[in-house]
């Protein structure tokens, strides 16, 4: 997550049902953790299950921005399994000392866009990026224009942690204020309509290489595919 959190919003864990521990095989990794620390917010692991179990198993490469404590290279690795290449990135060089058990650390900035091509180099392609980094509205986008188009063409971006996008500060976020994320992610549905609207694309060649936007709280998942022009069709018996 790599902010304290509202205490409000925080739960003991032996506290989480147990049905919902054991809900898949995300959430049971996730509260069976004995190892580094991992911080997220509960309803987080059914959208990572829902969005990336078709990765489990298969030599897939996923980058997460922002490496924390460690915890979460640890849970991805028990999810995805050994053939996954996982790579994490972070600005704090103490983070270098997770790298080389569950994947590998490397220390830069993700507003770095020379750092982050870099990276993708070394890993040979991405497949996923998952964005848990600083959640400065400014790094979340610079990072995102950096890499969606490195991303393969049926791969994952996540962006997390978006209830930053409201807070004003050192966030740089605000009610609709347009350089965050949240709303940056809002012009993409329009981006995605663009065949059918004469006011062009925010990020170029959106409505031909997104298949899908889906938004939770806090949390926004966009799905590449190849996307041809629109058509439509009628069957059936005429004047029947």
């Amino acid at each position: 997550m790599g902010y304290k959190a509202v205490d409000r919003f925080s739960v003991d864990s032996a506290d989480v049902p147990a049905a919902e521990r054991e809900q898949t095989d995300m959430h049971r990794f996730f509260y069976e953790n004995k190892g580094p620390i991992v911080h997220k917010w509960r309803h987080y692991l059914d959208v990572y299950d829902r969005h990336l179990s078709r990765y489990r198993n298969s030599p897939f490469r996923l980058l997460e921005i922002g490496v924390s404590r460690g915890g979460s290279l640890s849970l991805w690795r028990r999810y995805f399994g050994p053939r996954a290449t996982i790579f994490g990135i972070d600005i704090d060089p103490r983070c270098a000392r997770f790298g080389g058990r569950d994947g590998e650390v490397r220390i830069g900035s993700q507003a770095d866009a020379d750092f982050l091509e870099g990276v993708v180099k070394e890993m040979g392609g991405i497949d996923v990026v998952i964005d848990d980094g600083s959640h400065v509205a400014r790094h979340q986008y610079a990072s995102f224009r950096s890499l969606f188009h490195l991303l393969s063409s049926d791969g994952v971006y996540i962006c997390e942690d978006l209830c930053t996008s409201y807070w004003r500060g050192r966030f740089e976020g605000g009610y609709r204020r347009q350089s965050t994320f949240i709303e940056v992610a809002k012009r993409l549905v329009d981006d995605m309509h663009a065949d059918f609207h004469r006011h062009g694309e925010n990020v170029p060649g959106a409505s031909r290489s997104i298949g899908g936007l889906h938004f939770y709280k806090g949390i926004v998942v966009i799905e590449k595919a190849p996307q041809p022009l629109p058509t439509h069709v009628e069957v059936g018996v005429a004047d029947l």
